[in-house]
């Protein structure tokens, strides 16, 4: 009999035992998952305010430009690369160039597109009726972007009379993203 009294008293201490631990461990466990969810909503609480104004952003960007609107983006259009013979001075000299427009809304890229044969002609006859010394200063570069974008401007829309602002024409400048002499 003292062994089952033993037994039975080593039973009910096992048990407590296995209780406390049990009691710890899921305290333990209840922590961990709290403080892990706890964490997940700060950090994707913290995602969504930067997401909403990531879209506000992209909303105010979709927005059609307006004639007084100065916030608005500006709207870039890439051209293909011209590559022209220069008129000689010393041998053959060659230009290439990659030119993008600066224009006052998206609609004119669709113009660019449509009259893109007349504009690349007039452009490539611009570029092959200067001298490389000619082009070489910056002074050149830009009266050549110059020379270009009342051109484009003539075949898109309205050319500019003298004095008239560059906002109010449908490309605002022409810029060289890629200008070689050779």
């Amino acid at each position: 009999m003292a062994k089952e009294e033993k037994a039975a008293e080593g039973a009910e201490a096992a048990p407590k035992k296995s209780k406390k631990l049990l009691i710890i461990i899921l305290v333990v466990v209840l922590i961990i998952v709290l403080g892990g969810g706890g964490a997940a909503y700060f950090l994707l609480k913290k995602g969504s305010d930067e997401h909403a104004e990531d879209e506000e952003v992209a909303t105010e960007k979709e927005k059609p430009k307006k004639k007084g609107d100065k916030e608005a983006p500006p709207v870039y259009i890439p051209m293909e690369p011209f590559t022209v013979n220069l008129v000689p001075e010393t041998g053959d000299q060659y230009l290439q160039v990659t030119i993008n427009v600066e224009a006052e809304d998206a609609a004119v890229g669709e113009k660019l597109k449509v009259h893109m044969p007349k504009l690349r002609n007039r452009i490539m006859l611009i570029l092959s009726s200067k001298k490389a010394s000619e082009l070489a200063p910056r002074e050149g570069k830009e009266a050549l972007a110059e020379e270009i974008r009342e051109s484009i401007n003539g075949v898109i829309g309205e050319a500019p009379a003298k004095g008239k602002k560059t906002a109010e024409v449908p490309i605002k400048e022409v810029l060289f993203t890629s200008f070689i002499i050779q």
